[in-house]
C-alpha cells in the first residue's frame, strides 16, 4: 500500500474538504498525545493517514443504510469508530477502558465536532446499548468478539470486523460457537487482511 498523506486520502474516499479538515484535526492531536500516551504503534505514526484512516474509513461503503447507532469494541485511539463518526455516523459509542486513551477520546471528539459518546469501563460493563452496527479492529479472536458484543446488536444487526491473516481459523473457531451470515472483503490497506460483514448472529 503506498503511503498517503491527507490529500491522498481524500482521493482515495472522496471525503468533503469539510471531513477531512475535521480529521486533519484529529491527526494532529494524535500526534501530539501520541508523545504521552501510546495510542498506536509508533512506527505506524508515519503512515497514519493509511494505517489508521484509510483503514477505518472502508468500512463506511460497507454500512447499511439505515446505520443510525454504531458501538466500537475497544476503541483505542478511536479506529474505526470516531473516524466513521467523522464520516457520518449519526451515533457513536466508543467503549475503551483505558483512562488516558478515554480522555483522548473526548479531546479528540471535541475537536473535532463528532457525535461520539465514550465509554471508559470494560466491554463486559457497558449496559443498555442497541446498536445496527458493532465494530471492533485488532482487539481480539473472533469468537471473544462476539461473546463481549453480540448482546449490543438489533436482531437485524451487522458485524464490521478488521481482521488480519488468521480470519480462516478465527471463522472456523467462532462457529463452534456462533451461527451467522459470513461476507469477506479484501482490505485496501493491508494485503494480506481482510473485513467481516456478519449479520443474523445467533449464540448456537
Amino acid at each position: 500500500m503506498v503511503r498517503l498523506d491527507a490529500e491522498g486520502f481524500r482521493k482515495a474516499t472522496g471525503v468533503s474538504r469539510e471531513t477531512l479538515e475535521r480529521l486533519t484535526v484529529y491527526e494532529a492531536l494524535l500526534r501530539k498525545w501520541q508523545k504521552t500516551i501510546n495510542l498506536v504503534g509508533p512506527k505506524t505514526l508515519d503512515d497514519a493517514w493509511s494505517r489508521h484512516f484509510l483503514d477505518s474509513a472502508q468500512l463506511y461503503p460497507l454500512l447499511p443504510e439505515s446505520t443510525k447507532v454504531l458501538v466500537d469494541l475497544g476503541s483505542g485511539a478511536g479506529f474505526p469508530g470516531l473516524v466513521l463518526a467523522i464520516l457520518g455516523v449519526p451515533e457513536v459509542h466508543l467503549i475503551e477502558s483505558d483512562v488516558r486513551k478515554g480522555a483522548f477520546l473526548r479531546e479528540a471528539a471535541r475537536a473535532t465536532g463528532a457525535a461520539v459518546t465514550v465509554h471508559s469501563k470494560r466491554i463486559e460493563a457497558v449496559q443498555g446499548l442497541q446498536a445496527d452496527v458493532l465494530t471492533a479492529r485488532a482487539l481480539a479472536p473472533l469468537a471473544d468478539l462476539l461473546d463481549w458484543g453480540a448482546r449490543f446488536l438489533t436482531a437485524d444487526g451487522v458485524a464490521l470486523f478488521l481482521k488480519g491473516q488468521n480470519v480462516e481459523d478465527e471463522l472456523t473457531d467462532s462457529t463452534k460457537y456462533w451461527k451467522m451470515r459470513t461476507e469477506r472483503f479484501d482490505s485496501v490497506t493491508d494485503p494480506s487482511g481482510s473485513i467481516l460483514r456478519l449479520s443474523g448472529i445467533v449464540r448456537v
